[in-house]
């Protein structure tokens, strides 16, 4: 490993891949790739390729397992409510994909609004009777909207070139005290690197151009109190790479892959429906205590 400078990125190489560095970035705080894609190399992406060619099962499997996303997104709008109260209740969802998070608080009696870039994404979460900007969250979408009690944003800060820049953007768009609740990959974290130094893997969930940055929980926390938030909650999702530490290799293998994601889903719906779902919390609060866990989940309140 070494370090190199990119005009105003600097940090230690870590991975190379497909003409893309991943370097700790010293100036940002957090790993991201270099060279950084241009926004005009994104928006070809995200418009119109990501849920065709990118993710082309990913509105029908997200259909097929609602079930087990309701409870996920159940926890959350709980959370929510735990700290703002019932009457407090204007979300915006930003990359809201298929919809199906906004749906879930519709029903509940949220009022929400939802951002997407993808057509194929926006136009399906509009068959289901939400409302939706298409287009990427930026200052002109910003000059149109009023204030929100929460603002959540999952999978969507590491496909980003500036994340900064978005963070201050739903900053100025939520409430004294309001939440925001962010979502995204837990990259570099223990299991992958056992993975990679002891079982000859190489890190696949590097992922250019459409995955520019990887956080861990400390890294994203760091860039959240710089944007004038404090984290209230640490949680994170089902460590799924200890299916590859019990010898079940499903990179690159789809139908590998969704075995270990049903198992994943059985064991959360049986704690749930078993009344262990606190119990579940408290382990999953556990793992992102010590930084397992697939994803990173913060849970974080406007304070200045």
């Amino acid at each position: 490993m070494y370090e190199k400078t990119w005009k105003q990125h600097k940090g230690v190489i870590l991975d190379s891949i497909n003409g893309f560095d991943v370097i700790d970035c010293k100036t940002c705080g957090f790993k991201h790739i270099v060279p950084i894609p241009s926004q005009e190399e994104l928006e070809k992406i995200y418009k119109s390729e990501y849920y065709t060619k990118e993710k082309p099962l990913y509105i029908d499997r997200a259909e097929e397992d609602i079930e087990w996303w309701d409870l996920v997104y159940s926890e959350r709008y709980d959370f929510f409510e735990k700290i703002l109260g019932k009457e407090k209740n204007k979300i915006l969802d930003i990359g809201s994909g298929p919809g199906y998070f906004l749906l879930h608080g519709k029903k509940r009696g949220w009022k929400t609004k939802g951002i997407e870039p993808s057509y194929k994404a926006a136009s399906y979460s509009k068959s289901l009777g939400l409302d939706i900007i298409e287009g990427f969250f930026d200052n002109k979408i910003v000059e149109q909207l009023d204030k929100f009690n929460v603002i959540h944003m999952s999978e969507v800060l590491e496909h980003v070139p500036n994340p900064k820049e978005l963070l201050n953007l739903a900053f100025s768009l939520l409430e004294h005290n309001g939440i925001l609740c962010i979502s995204v990959p837990n990259d570099y974290n223990p299991f992958q690197k056992a993975l990679v130094e002891v079982c000859n893997f190489s890190p696949w969930w590097i992922a250019p151009p459409h995955h520019i940055n990887y956080f861990d929980f400390d890294s994203l926390e760091n860039l959240l109190k710089k944007c004038g938030f404090k984290v209230i909650l640490r949680d994170t999702s089902f460590p799924i790479d200890i299916f590859l530490l019990m010898g079940i290799n499903y990179v690159g293998n789809d139908i590998k892959g969704r075995q270990c994601h049903i198992r994943r889903m059985n064991f959360e719906k049986t704690l749930y429906k078993a009344g262990l779902n606190d119990l579940k919390r408290k382990l999953y609060s556990c793992f992102a205590n010590i930084g397992i866990g697939r994803h990173v989940v913060l849970y974080s309140q406007k304070i200045s």
